[in-house]
């Protein structure tokens, strides 16, 4: 399946693969540039560092893992915490040490891909079998659905219409209209949406066509004219122990991005390679005074959707957010865009994730008679959605802020190394391995031929 996928991207010509790159970019940017909104942080030094980002992780993963990196929102309660440390220092600016901070969690990333490397995968996945793999897929598409929902409730008429626009071109559409529905959906509905009056264009009339999108003040490097010994130390001790949550996470995603591909990417290139990868990343972007980066749901929603894995295409992408994080009036233009499109496409993008992770439990026969089983799945998903729903959205331990799929991955994988009955192992059983059934397409009578 992947490499067919592959195939066919290449057969397509660079023009139509441009227009690929374009839908994976386009596909990210809502939700990257919402961080830096958020937060404060510069939007247009984030998209910079995503592009950076995910070519640092596709070099690193020797080019094969077709994921692109943006702006997490593990970090948000951290960069608040933070910013929460300056309120009575106005001469000091918290990005700085924000980005010291979020730099030695990227290298947490990397002391487990030491881990991996040295024990190998398959002790360690031991602690990541089906069970605990397939209900926080699950919850990672559940708990995204929820900002889906809210931008759509700002205009629904034009959310239905980017879904119509997307299922139509993705069902009945032909050739390129069927594997670009992404882009037409917010293309098509974004045009209505202008000729109704629906969008404010005055920010991309005042936006400059040129700019550089580093700012030296908000940078690491900075730091070297002066530093608050105590608040860098805070700082550290903020953003560190989230990267035990968003490393889990990363964990979740490369599965399903196996699943959705159909190629087993724990075992190769190796998650020792994809976290080393999203760890220098991230480390990357915060020396520079942008947000940490993750691997992104709605990248492998797309891949879903339209069946084209070449990695090349995400590659593409990430040079388009390069190229185009120089051009002020391009963010504006994009960040115009009403939230009600892009509510409309990541209801089907997050939906599409959920979904992954119901085909991986299915798929490989989890056996819900046993109730260590059913104890597992129940927390996970429990804590995972019913804190992110919650009226506090996190579990608050001093500096520390938890999401609740942080808090439910970390409870599913306790549970599933102190109960009995834990009998996976990774690498005997391709089936099983990362939640992905890469026996589909087997010939099921046991002949070797694909279907």
């Amino acid at each position: 399946m992947s490499e067919q996928g592959i195939r066919d991207a290449r057969s397509l010509g660079m023009p139509k693969m441009l227009l690929l790159g374009f839908q994976h970019m386009f596909a990210m940017f809502g939700a990257t540039v919402l961080v830096p909104v958020l937060t404060g942080l510069p939007v247009a030094t984030t998209l910079l560092f995503a592009g950076l980002g995910t070519l640092l992780f596709h070099f690193l993963t020797k080019g094969e893992v077709p994921a692109f990196l943006g702006s997490s929102f593990a970090f948000l309660g951290g960069y608040a915490s933070v910013a929460a440390l300056f309120n009575n220092t106005e001469a000091l600016n918290w990005i700085p040490y924000a980005g010291v901070g979020v730099a030695c969690a990227g290298i947490m990333y990397a002391i487990l891909s030491a881990l991996f490397k040295s024990f190998g995968a398959a002790r360690v996945m031991r602690f990541f079998p089906p069970i605990v793999t397939g209900p926080v897929i699950i919850c990672i598409g559940l708990c995204l659905a929820n900002s889906a929902i809210n931008n759509c409730e700002t205009n629904w008429w034009i959310a239905i219409l980017a879904i119509a626009i997307v299922v139509v071109c993705n069902i009945w559409g032909k050739g390129m209209i069927k594997i670009i529905p992404i882009l037409l959906g917010v293309v098509g509905s974004y045009i209505v949406a202008a000729i109704f009056g629906k969008v404010d264009f005055s920010g991309v009339a005042s936006a400059s066509w040129v700019g550089f999108p580093v700012q030296f003040e908000n940078t690491v490097f900075s730091l070297v004219k002066g530093c608050d010994g105590g608040k860098l130390v805070s700082a550290i001790v903020i953003m560190v122990p989230i990267a035990i949550a968003t490393m889990i996470e990363h964990i979740g995603d490369v599965c399903a991005i196996s699943s959705t591909v159909g190629k087993n990417f724990v075992a190769e290139p190796g998650l020792h390679r994809t976290l080393l990868g999203d760890g220098m990343a991230t480390a990357l972007a915060a020396l520079f005074g942008a947000p940490a980066n993750t691997t992104y749901g709605e990248n492998t929603g797309v891949l879903a959707l339209t069946k084209v894995y070449d990695p090349a295409v995400i590659r593409i992408a990430a040079g388009l957010a390069i190229l185009f994080s120089f051009c002020p009036k391009f963010a504006a233009l994009v960040s115009a865009m009403p939230a009600a499109t892009i509510g409309g496409v990541s209801l089907i993008l997050y939906g599409m994730i959920s979904a992954v992770g119901v085909r991986n439990v299915v798929e490989n026969q989890v056996d819900f008679t046993k109730s260590r089983n059913i104890i597992i799945a129940a927390l996970i998903m429990g804590l995972s959605l019913g804190i992110n729903f919650s009226n506090a959205g996190a579990i608050v331990l001093g500096p520390v802020s938890l999401s609740g799929l942080a808090v439910g991955a970390l409870v599913g994988i306790l549970l599933n190394a102190v109960l009995p009955g834990n009998d996976y192992e990774f690498g005997t059983n391709q089936l099983g391995d990362t939640s992905v059934n890469f026996q589909q397409g087997i010939d099921r009578a046991g002949t070797g031929k694909k279907k």
